[in-house]
């Protein structure tokens, strides 16, 4: 794979306060650029939801709303989380969830595309019973050595996710055949399937 010619893209992961539809806590953005994830000019976000966060939720990722109380409204962070991404493609695993809660809350966000690396994993890894990111930091050993934080928290799972992807990436030739694997079908950037031949 020649990672030189992909086009800009953030690797995201979004916690959020366990209702549904979710309240954001916690945000992440991180650039990949040739074939590495770039924490230069990485975005990571704290945020108060206007709801509490549920004690489930709160065991999984460690926010409370005691940890939260002091963080910034989604109010006051959304146009510095929308400016970062800006029109560039997306990855996320399970990137359905991501794709759904980052454009509920920032509607006119219009992501350029969105790789799934779940969907990835899957075709890579046909193997393993179980394609969480737990299950595949286990059976890929991607290097987490700079890793910000913990898992659950949404840097450290960007940052693993990223590593991830772009491990999986390397098994394909160009962007175009990496595309037609990893972007559901409904998402941006899907790949235009040929239409069936008709009688009409």
């Amino acid at each position: 794979m020649n990672f030189s010619s992909w086009p800009a893209l953030f690797v995201v992961d979004v916690e959020g306060n366990g209702a549904n539809p979710p309240d954001l806590v916690e945000v992440a953005a991180l650039p990949v650029r040739d074939g590495r994830p770039d924490k230069s000019i990485a975005g990571a976000w704290l945020t108060k939801p206007k709801r509490p966060v549920t004690p489930f939720a709160a065991r999984v990722h460690g926010l409370t709303d005691q940890v939260l109380e002091d963080e910034p409204g989604w109010e006051e962070i959304k146009d510095a989380v929308h400016d970062l991404l800006g029109t560039a493609w997306i990855a996320a695993h399970n990137a359905h969830v991501d794709y759904r809660v980052l454009s509920a809350h920032l509607p006119q966000w219009q992501p350029a595309g969105v790789i799934d690396t779940l969907r990835l994993a899957k075709a890579a890894y046909p193997e393993l019973p179980r394609h969480s990111l737990d299950a595949l930091i286990k059976h890929a050993s991607p290097d987490l050595s700079q890793a910000p934080g913990q898992r659950h928290r949404a840097a450290f799972d960007a940052y693993a996710t990223a590593q991830l992807l772009n491990a999986m990436a390397d098994r394909y030739e160009s962007w175009d055949q990496l595309v037609a694997v990893a972007v559901p079908p409904g998402l941006p950037g899907a790949p235009d399937l040929e239409q069936e031949p008709t009688l009409w």
